[in-house]
């Protein structure tokens, strides 16, 4: 399956991408805003969403693309492993 997610630490995006690939997923990682970004979030399974780390204006445009594609949509406040160990699990079962 292959995820998007939006915001996190930058520091721990490696960590998010091995998290991710033991659980065999693919994971493209944005945390910062990019020009460009709804066009690079692509057509993935999965979308999520780290409320806490992340600007209004990258919610918003991840949110449209979502909406425009039928992606599923997880939100978290947090940006941990753990969290992100949850929402995998959370989004597995939307799909």
């Amino acid at each position: 399956m292959s995820i998007v997610l939006i915001g996190g630490h930058d520091r721990m995006h490696r960590e998010y991408k091995t998290v991710c690939k033991k659980a065999g997923h693919k994971l493209k990682v944005f945390t910062q805003m990019s020009a460009g970004l709804s066009k690079s979030i692509g057509n993935p399974d999965g979308l999520l969403i780290f409320t806490s780390t992340v600007s209004h204006k990258m919610v918003n445009i991840a949110k449209k693309e979502a909406k425009r594609k039928n992606i599923p949509v997880v939100r978290c406040h947090s940006s941990s492993i753990d969290a992100l160990h949850n929402s995998i699990k959370t989004l597995e079962t939307t799909i």
